[in-house]
């Protein structure tokens, strides 16, 4: 990958526009000496006393860190014209719009092939200390070939030890774990494994698991359904600066009743993502052990899956 460079832009025409978001707009592009289709993310920078934004600056040195065939290549960097431009390969889907295409479920092989790509791909970032902090189906990437990558690591941070504290604005709503809901700015690797547990959940039903318009309400639809938890399920828990021993009390929910879809293997990896007390959850190197992974011995992406495109 090359440095960034006031040259390179004219080796790039412009298609269409993909989406516009709060740091720039992604167009689809082709590169006219390979003749490949490319994603140019191009962000603004409106102020020249501030400079290039702090989250690109940190996307970019993170990706630059980064090779693994589930994370998103940062292929260029271009700065042009007071822009700066991300050069990455395209990519037609990203999770989301996949889901949305297929109207019927996901069939179960192809739902334990995407997880354990996705294991695979955020076990090489938590084995690099590096935690995404925004998990969600709109941040994956999903090629023809059925191969996911991880993408957009404008949230990412590098996690060093002793930890230091976070600001607890991260993560999409809907894939927020509960110690960050609770007002926890201490946290780790963990994170992304809830985020990842939400997405396994939501391939399985169609549906988002947990999906409040609120923080008060996202923890309520936890609650209910995975269980009210107290000092003796969760060390402490009491102590978190929005915990509430007024919360309603309720009881866990099976695992069977909550994806009733899934094998019981594939129940129990996913109910190990998703425990309320982020100390107990499986990490991403123990998940890609679990037994429910055992009888996929082929390359993941030569597995027969269904259209992408």
């Amino acid at each position: 990958m090359s440095e960034i460079s006031a040259k390179g832009l004219e080796k790039y025409r412009k298609l269409l526009k993909l989406g516009e978001g709060t740091y720039g707009v992604v167009y689809k592009a082709i590169d006219l000496e390979t003749e490949e289709f490319v994603a140019l993310k191009k962000i603004r920078i409106d102020d020249e006393e501030e400079g290039i934004p702090s989250t690109a600056v940190r996307e970019i040195a993170l990706l630059k860190e980064i090779r693994h065939p589930n994370v998103v290549e940062l292929s260029n960097v271009i700065f042009h014209h007071s822009q700066l431009y991300l050069v990455f390969p395209f990519l037609q889907n990203d999770l989301k719009k996949h889901l949305d295409a297929n109207k019927r479920r996901l069939s179960l092989d192809t739902i334990k092939s995407y997880i354990h790509q996705l294991l695979l791909g955020l076990e090489h970032c938590h084995r690099n200390r590096i935690l995404h902090r925004d998990l969600k189906p709109q941040n994956i990437l999903v090629s023809k070939d059925g191969e996911l990558k991880l993408a957009d690591f404008g949230l990412a941070r590098t996690y060093t030890l002793p930890n230091r504290t976070w600001t607890h604005e991260v993560i999409t709503l809907w894939y927020r774990p509960p110690e960050i809901l609770l007002g926890c700015k201490v946290y780790g690797m963990e994170v992304d494994i809830w985020s990842l547990g939400c997405i396994f959940a939501e391939l399985c039903n169609g549906n988002p698991l947990f999906h409040g318009d609120s923080q008060i309400c996202q923890i309520m639809h936890i609650f209910k359904i995975l269980g009210t938890p107290n000092n003796a399920t969760w060390n402490s828990v009491s102590s978190l600066k929005d915990f509430q021993v007024h919360f309603p009390k309720w009881k866990s929910q099976k695992f069977d009743q909550i994806v009733s879809n899934l094998c019981d293997l594939g129940r129990d990896l996913l109910s190990r993502m998703l425990v309320l007390n982020p100390y107990e959850r499986i990490s991403a190197k123990q998940a890609l052990s679990h037994p429910y992974f055992h009888d996929l011995d082929q390359p993941t992406n030569t597995l027969h899956l269904q259209n992408v495109i």
